[in-house]
């Protein structure tokens, strides 16, 4: 493995190309964030209200679906806007792999990769241990405590709420919320909250459990076990079924639906081994042997 992730790839292909997804999201996540403070900021109103809900070009409804069902299970009644809303939301996350919406639009997403960032160059090591299965347990026990106090009472603690009522109002508790996340994933749990905790990101992986957008390592003959594109996943279990052909007839579509279809695994392989597709081009040639093992 190279000392630097990803320098074979910026040797052979440049350094933009090895990075160019990661640019790209970059570009969505704050561009994103820029939609929805130019009203607040200038007074250009292209789009109106938060991640949560908004209006934009005071046409287009789009409501976030996750809130939608805590609304749902506090016992509200949600108007037809916020409904036209929600299903947009979910079939274009369909489509495009519900945990996209974790590498391509959560602005929390940006503080967590800065976390692990600086995590790597101070070289900490140690990390509390947490299922990846909690997630979903968090999941079910917001929509649990929506129903109990007939509120969307998850969304006065959401990091993604909270660091955007930062930047409109000032970062007060919501700054201590982005901050205890940061602090987590640095000190604490290595791709902690993303990987291990957001109840969001639970959410949207169930919506593209059968996206047909995924990511493929079609060239994984061509794999010389460098480790990168484990090393910069932030869901690094996903990758060696693919890769591997772990089990008999495994094909090389990434089919996981915790796979946030961030593009990092193609950015830093210097072999091309993976590129985008879908899951409906999955054949597993049987010539093919793994050369190792990789543990999940």
């Amino acid at each position: 493995m190279s000392m630097l992730t990803g320098a074979d790839a910026v040797a052979s292909k440049g350094w933009l190309c090895a990075h160019q997804w990661l640019l790209l999201r970059r570009v969505s996540q704050l561009g994103i964030l820029v939609l929805f403070l130019l009203g607040p900021w200038f007074g250009v109103w292209i789009v109106k209200g938060n991640l949560t809900s908004s209006l934009t070009l005071n046409t287009l409804p789009l409501t976030d679906p996750y809130v939608l069902l805590q609304a749902v299970f506090a016992g509200h009644s949600p108007l037809s806007a916020a409904l036209s809303g929600a299903l947009i939301v979910l079939v274009f996350y369909f489509l495009v792999g519900g945990r996209a919406y974790c590498s391509w639009m959560c602005p929390v997403n940006i503080v967590t990769d800065a976390a692990g960032w600086l995590r790597a160059r101070l070289g900490l090591k140690g990390s509390l241990h947490l299922s990846r299965g909690l997630r979903y347990w968090l999941l079910g026990t917001t929509l649990l405590l929506a129903t109990l106090t007939g509120s969307v009472a998850w969304e006065l603690i959401n990091p993604v709420s909270m660091l955007h009522r930062g930047l409109l109002f000032g970062f007060g508790f919501s700054g201590v919320v982005v901050l205890a996340v940061f602090l987590f994933d640095l000190l604490v749990s290595a791709r902690g909250w993303c990987g291990h905790l957001c109840p969001v990101g639970a959410f949207y992986s169930l919506v593209g459990n059968y996206s047909p957008l995924r990511i493929t390592a079609a060239n994984r003959a061509q794999c010389n076990d460098c480790m990168d594109c484990f090393a910069v996943c932030p869901e690094p279990q996903v990758i060696g079924p693919a890769l591997k052909g772990t089990a008999k007839n495994i094909g090389p579509v990434i089919l996981s639906p915790n796979c946030t279809n961030c593009g990092r695994c193609i950015d830093v392989c210097s072999k091309n081994v993976f590129h985008w597709g879908t899951r409906y081009r999955n054949s597993s040639p049987t010539s093919f042997a793994p050369k190792t093992e990789v543990l999940s």
